[in-house]
Parts: structure tokens; C-alpha cells; sequence
């Protein structure tokens, strides 16, 4: 027994591993490691009484860091699609949420606005109108992209996904408005923000056009040899992308709401007013977004009612030419049996008499469907 008992007690503790669920390791954040060293940043800055910085320790996250809570002011940091170990150092620098940084390195969010402790995280999504000689049904009309913007007391970090939607513009634009830029990171915020909506609108007018171009084919009479399923392709193809604008802008809705509406620590009172404004452009582009949903609607199925009456008008011409065709196949049935005891059989003018009934009934047929417009 005292043997069985030796062995069991040397085997159990090699068990107990492989019962166990192996614990996630998770890689600690190196500070011997400049997390700047990620090519994913595009450019890093740090703004003080409304003015860039010029010094060489803000080139990178952690000195313009050091430089904000040693002077004060605010740094700005924008990077492009990091992946999770690029994004990791900064993340940890900043004592961002892992929740929220994990959804800065993956894509695909949803625009919406968060708060995690003393950080607002907020996500736009970016419309871009993608130019194309004519609309087929198979046409790109909008390609989408995301930034998500973490704001802090003394931090801004943006994080672009997609080839369009670059803020370099914009910060070149903020850098000669020193008067909003003093007001702190939520200043950069709206911007963004106003920068998004903005686009929003030339996409909006852009899209409307080639709703206009989709309207007027549909109504004008179709050219010799054109069908109408052509027109409902491009219309389905359109639909589709309106779908993915509206996509981008409804949800926006709350958190500008939100943004323009509720104080919020992090938001400077005098910024806030600069929200509703946004908030009123987004309301306008939703509307003119629902709208081009209903008008797409509409054209389908007018488009659908004229190809079921162009069908209806093909099959009135088919069963009129059928009629008429019926008229002599009936006479020469008739006269096919071969009966000895046939009218005008024998007479040498029958035939031409059966050929002129048959034209002249005929000719009263068609002359009848085409006054009632079935010819």
C-alpha cells in the first residue's frame, strides 16, 4: 500500500498541468523601448499655447510625453493601421484600455464615442466618393475607411485604417488657428470630427448626381435595342452603397449628440458649441442619406413596373400575330381532309377566292388590334 501511495503521489503533480488551462502570457511593456520606434507613426507633435513645438525630443511618443507633463500643453500623435505590437508601447505609455486599444488595432468598428476612465474613445468612419466614367453594375461608388481618435487631459493619438481619410491636411489647417488649438485636445476632436461630416457632404452631392443620371434612364425611352435589366443592375449596385454610406453616418448621430449636449469633463465648454454645429450637418446628410434609400426604392421598382409592362406589351404582339396566323391555318385545315363534297372545290376560281377571304379576314384582324394598340 505504502508503495501504491509513493507512486500515485509522484504522478500526480506531472497531472496537474495538463488539467489546468494554460494561462495567456501576455508581453509587458518594455520602458528600456521607445515605443516610436513603430513605422506607424506618421507624424508626432507636441502644441503649447496653440502652437507646435518645435523640438527634436517630440519626434517621438515618448518624448513629447516627457515634454507635455514637464512644460504642459498637449501632444498629438498620429499613426496608420499599427499592428498589436506596434500599438502596444504607445498604448502602455498612455495607459490606454485594452478594450478600446483593441479595437483601434482591428478595424471594422462601428462609429461610436466611449469613455474609459479619463479618456474618450471615438470612432468615425471615412467616406470616400470613388470617381468613375459611367455606372455600371459593378461600379465602386464610395470606399470607406475608419479613425479612431483616444482623447486624453493632455493626449491626442489618431489611428487611420484605409487608404483615404489622411488627417495631414488638417493639422496643417489647425496649425494656423492657434486660437482653437489653445482650447486643448478636444479642439482636435471637433476638427476631426468637422473634417468627417465635411466629406460626408461632398459624398452626399456627389452620390446625388448619380442618382439624377440613374432617374433620368430609367424614365427616358430606352434605346433601339436596350433592356431595362441593365438599369436595374446599376440600380441594385447603387442601392448597395448608399446602404454602406448610411452605414457610416447613422450612428455618428448619438455621439455627436452626445459630444454637443452633455458637458463632459474632457470636452472645453467653448468647443462644445462648435459640436451642435457638426451635429446639425450630420442631421442634414442622414436626411439627404434616407432620402436617396427611398428614391433608390422607388426607381427599382419603377424600373420593374415598366420592364413588366414592356413584357406585357411583347406578349399582346405575340398573341395578335397568333390570332391573324390562326385564320389561314383554319381555312387549310379544312380544306386539307380531302372531302369530294367541298365548297368550290371544282371551281377554277376557288383558290384565289380562298386566298382573298383568308387576306381580307386577316387584314380586318390586324386593322382591329392595332385601332385598340395591341399592334
Amino acid at each position: 500500500m505504502s508503495m501504491i501511495r509513493d507512486l500515485r503521489a509522484a504522478v500526480r503533480p506531472s497531472l496537474r498541468p495538463s488539467l489546468r488551462k494554460t494561462p495567456t502570457v501576455y508581453t509587458a511593456y518594455d520602458p528600456t523601448r521607445d515605443p516610436s520606434a513603430s513605422s506607424a507613426v506618421v507624424d508626432c507633435a507636441v502644441y503649447r499655447d496653440g502652437r507646435r513645438v518645435d523640438d527634436r525630443d517630440c519626434l517621438t511618443p515618448r518624448g513629447a510625453m516627457h515634454q507635455v507633463r514637464e512644460s504642459g500643453g498637449f501632444a498629438w500623435i498620429g499613426l496608420h493601421e499599427p499592428t498589436e505590437a506596434e500599438f502596444a508601447g504607445i498604448a502602455a505609455e498612455f495607459g490606454l484600455h485594452p478594450l478600446a486599444v483593441e479595437d483601434a488595432v482591428h478595424a471594422h468598428q462601428r462609429p461610436k464615442l466611449e469613455r474609459y476612465d479619463d479618456t474618450l474613445f471615438t470612432v468615425f468612419k471615412t467616406i470616400h466618393y470613388v470617381e468613375h466614367a459611367a455606372l455600371t453594375a459593378t461600379s465602386e461608388v464610395v470606399e470607406t475607411g475608419e479613425v479612431m481618435c483616444f482623447t486624453g487631459p493632455d493626449f491626442v493619438i489618431t489611428v487611420r485604417h484605409g487608404g483615404q481619410g489622411s488627417l495631414r491636411n488638417l493639422r496643417h489647417r489647425l496649425q494656423g488657428e492657434p486660437e482653437l488649438l489653445v482650447k486643448g485636445p478636444s479642439a482636435v476632436l471637433h476638427a476631426i470630427a468637422d473634417h468627417v461630416v465635411d466629406g460626408y457632404i461632398a459624398v452626399a452631392d456627389a452620390v446625388e448626381l448619380d442618382i439624377d443620371q440613374i432617374e433620368i434612364d430609367v424614365f427616358s425611352p430606352p434605346a433601339k435595342g436596350s433592356t431595362r435589366g441593365a438599369d436595374t443592375g446599376r440600380i441594385y449596385q447603387l442601392k448597395r452603397e448608399v446602404l454602406e454610406f448610411k452605414r457610416a453616418v447613422t450612428p455618428l448621430m448619438r455621439p455627436m449628440q452626445l459630444l454637443s449636449e452633455r458637458p463632459m469633463r474632457l470636452v472645453d465648454p467653448d468647443i462644445q458649441k462648435y459640436f451642435r454645429d457638426v451635429a446639425d450637418h450630420l442631421a442634414r446628410v442622414q436626411e439627404q442619406v434616407v432620402g436617396f434609400d427611398e428614391l433608390l426604392n422607388s426607381i427599382l421598382q419603377a424600373n420593374l413596373a415598366q420592364a413588366t409592362v414592356a413584357q406585357n406589351e411583347d406578349m399582346r404582339k405575340i398573341t395578335s400575330w397568333a390570332a391573324i396566323v390562326a385564320v389561314p391555318t383554319a381555312v387549310c385545315g379544312v380544306y386539307g381532309m380531302n372531302f369530294d363534297h367541298m365548297p368550290e372545290l371544282h371551281w377554277k376560281y376557288g383558290y384565289p377566292m380562298v386566298l382573298l377571304g383568308i387576306t381580307a379576314i386577316c387584314f380586318t384582324i390586324h386593322r382591329t388590334l392595332k385601332r385598340n394598340g395591341w399592334l
